[in-house]
């Protein structure tokens, strides 16, 4: 089985616990007006690679892993390649390797996926439909689906979401994330990411309208206080 990869990170430290490899699949069905990857939206991006090939790669960093390291698919959006994933993490598995899903949770027929994965690093856009499509350009239907299967799994969760100015960066919101974020089960771990503009030139070589333009990057100060107000029991 042949997938599309657009780049592989090796010794990844903030992508799920411990040291890991970072696999960037190609193909996203949103188009986030924070997205920093653009260059992974395309199906027909990235480089073509088998199965075999994949995990070849990946065990070659085994030995760094340690007791809590392993591998973190991201993208792109992983599930957008659910089949080549599927087969991946099955063969993975043989050989004892840990595996991250990194997703937003859009994606189909991923029930199987899951029983391979042992975290799941899920990216929440917005919590309400409005607000998804606006940021996405889609509705909020198949995000609200996977952490129904997840809840279901009791599959092990972090939580990240992106904070932009103008569009979250308040108190109300972070209110209403923290009611909504009591609807998943076993939440490990939540961070709240500040939005940055460090993309912007990726948009321009790849001649793409920068959905954001003129918005500032996030305060980290204020971002970090929102993230206490949060966390806060």
């Amino acid at each position: 089985m042949i997938g599309k990869i657009n780049t592989i990170e090796t010794m990844g430290l903030v992508d799920g616990p411990g040291i890991r490899t970072i696999v960037f699949l190609q193909g996203c069905p949103l188009r986030c007006s924070f997205c920093h990857n653009p260059e992974m939206w395309e199906n027909d991006g990235g480089a073509e690679c088998t199965v075999d090939e994949l995990v070849k790669t990946i065990r070659r960093y085994k030995n760094y892993y340690g007791e809590t390291g392993g591998v973190t698919f991201s993208g792109g959006e992983p599930l957008n390649q659910v089949d080549f994933l599927l087969e991946t993490c099955k063969s993975l598995k043989k050989w004892g390797i840990d595996i991250c899903l990194d997703t937003s949770g859009v994606g189909s027929n991923y029930s199987e996926l899951l029983d391979y994965v042992d975290l799941i690093i899920l990216d929440i856009k917005h919590i309400d439909n409005e607000g998804y499509r606006e940021l996405t350009g889609h509705p909020i239907k198949k995000s609200l689906e996977f952490i129904d299967v997840c809840n279901k799994k009791n599959k092990r969760i972090w939580l990240r979401q992106v904070i932009v100015p103008g569009i979250n960066d308040n108190v109300e919101y972070i209110l209403q994330l923290k009611e909504f974020i009591k609807k998943i089960k076993n939440v490990e771990k939540i961070e709240l990411l500040p939005y940055h503009t460090m993309a912007i030139s990726k948009y321009d070589k790849l001649n793409i309208t920068y959905p954001l333009k003129g918005v500032e990057a996030m305060d980290k100060a204020k971002c970090e206080e929102l993230e206490r107000i949060l966390l806060d029991k």
